[in-house]
């Protein structure tokens, strides 16, 4: 995956117990050198780059949303004989937001203005608990240097509290990710994602297993950081796991919300809000929400050679029958003129997503619109590469360059510093 990441969603049930300092401490001091042994390298696969600045939403939630908000319930639901009713993948996904939009704005509620970005826990704190807190915090921004470079500079305009929070959730994603796409994935099994998922719930509860844990244990208590989008993350790796194509883009929508828009959703509270928008917090979720799925939308388009490699293929069957293609062209890796057309659909509906994304950047707090401005144009920009290889996207890997990727900071910025919705 790609680079800034942000990330944030809610449950139905209320935060968690306020994290055990003691707990965390003996954690953090049986495993500092564990820690450090531990191997992160693994390929950047297609989820890694999750771990950007994520928001998603798709065509049927932005008209969904504007629908009433006090149920999601609409005429596209069906009902089952045993009087069951069967959500669409973007009213699941919508549901998540909204839960998550009330435990943002429950906290603004029930708190003074929050002072340094972040809301200081009420544990008493052991002697040296805050300098091991510290190194692995450091741990996590070491990580993101090395695996994430793009995300990890543009961490670096943030303030030093929220650049630590998101550091910690970044880890936490790429070693999701890592179960799944890194070396050892060919061993794990539904049971290790159980357990992986035992552990995080453990994590939330302030039971740290590892250095790595014990910082985003630590964030979670800062921030209005629900635990759904971490579960729903593992729920995607379980996806991959049983699953290697998709009948139509409800599947796949449900799935690029699994595996990236989470990220969008964990990241909101940390990133933060401009006091002085007007938007609801609803609407920004939905933008963040938004940039996940376009993300990944490019991650898969910029990846179907290599995927189809793999055996896999992350493109709406349905959708490719209508073209007049299928896996066995896919296969063949050649560029026709029927794959140009189907290309062209698939690039138009990923804009459409960054189109959504941006409507909600320039509501967040000032000191975090200039990377997550940044990680979008530069992430966009990939799909005009794609147009500019032919769409060639079977034996050409479509990347923004150097030169490119630093004459977008200016641009980025100047995105940035626009006044927010009066």
């Amino acid at each position: 995956m790609s680079s800034v990441a942000v990330l944030w969603v809610a449950a139905s049930s209320p935060n968690p117990d306020p994290m055990n300092t003691c707990g965390l401490v003996r954690a953090l001091e049986s495993s500092r050198v564990l820690s450090r042994c531990q191997n992160q390298r693994v390929n950047n696969g297609r989820r890694n780059q999750t771990t950007q600045t994520t928001w998603s939403s798709s065509s049927s939630v932005m008209s969904f949303r504007r629908r009433r908000r006090s149920s999601v319930v609409s005429s596209s639901l069906v009902a089952h004989p045993a009087g069951e009713i069967d959500l669409s993948s973007e009213e699941k996904v919508y549901n998540v937001v909204l839960r998550q939009a009330a435990l943002v704005n429950k906290q603004l509620r029930s708190t003074s203005p929050v002072l340094d970005d972040v809301k200081k826990p009420q544990d008493i704190v052991r002697p040296g608990s805050l300098s091991l807190l510290g190194e692995a915090y450091d741990r996590c921004g070491e990580v993101c240097a090395e695996y994430a470079k793009t995300f990890y500079l543009g961490t670096l305009l943030m303030t030093p509290e929220r650049r630590k929070a998101i550091w910690a959730i970044y880890v936490w994603c790429r070693r999701t990710d890592e179960l799944v796409d890194g070396p050892n994935a060919s061993h794990i099994t539904p049971m290790a994602l159980d357990r992986w998922e035992a552990r995080l719930e453990d994590l939330f509860h302030g039971r740290a297993f590892d250095m790595l844990d014990a910082a985003l244990a630590d964030t979670v208590t800062r921030y209005p950081v629900d635990i759904q989008p971490f579960r729903d993350m593992i729920e995607g790796m379980r996806m991959d796991l049983r699953k290697s194509r998709y009948n139509n883009f409800d599947e796949l929508y449900l799935y690029c919300y699994y595996v990236a828009g989470t990220v969008g959703l964990m990241s909101v509270p940390v990133m933060g809000i401009n006091p002085k928008s007007k938007a609801t917090t609803e609407s920004v979720y939905n933008a963040a929400l938004a940039l996940g799925i376009a993300n990944q939308l490019t991650n898969i388009l910029r990846d179907v050679g290599e995927d189809a490699r793999r055996g896999r293929v992350y493109l709406p069957q349905d959708e490719l029958a209508q073209a007049g293609l299928s896996d066995e062209d896919i296969f063949a890796g050649k560029v026709t003129d029927k794959w140009r057309n189907f290309m062209r659909l698939q690039l138009k509906r990923a804009r459409m997503f960054f189109d959504e994304a941006e409507k909600g950047v320039t509501e967040l707090d000032a000191a975090s619109r200039w990377p997550v401005w940044a990680s979008l144009l530069l992430y966009r920009r990939i799909l005009d590469e794609i147009e500019a290889n032919d769409y060639n996207n079977f034996t050409k890997r479509a990347y923004v360059g150097k030169v490119k990727k630093i004459a977008a900071l200016p641009l980025a910025y100047a995105k940035s510093v626009v006044k927010v919705s009066s």
